[in-house]
């Protein structure tokens, strides 16, 4: 039986924890940010939050719960 390298999507959120993520939502806005934890319905906590819009930095966070249904995806940042 050959190995299976495929990864699932709570496999990459796992080795995102503790490590800082891009998330972007629906809409403008994007998160940047300390991935500390995330459930089942993608719900994020993102620790040293920062809201992006355009790129730039509009305002600073701190700790922010995000709603899995406003995801849109996370990325390595």
């Amino acid at each position: 039986m050959a190995e299976n390298n495929q990864k699932r999507p709570f496999d990459v959120l796992n080795s995102a924890l503790n490590k800082n993520v891009l998330i972007k939502l629906k809409g403008e806005t994007e998160v940047r940010g300390e991935l500390a934890s995330f459930d089942v319905h993608m719900n994020l906590v993102i620790e040293n939050g920062e809201e992006l819009r355009n790129g730039e930095l509009k305002r600073k966070l701190g700790v922010v719960l995000l709603r899995g249904d406003t995801v849109v995806f996370v990325s390595p940042a």
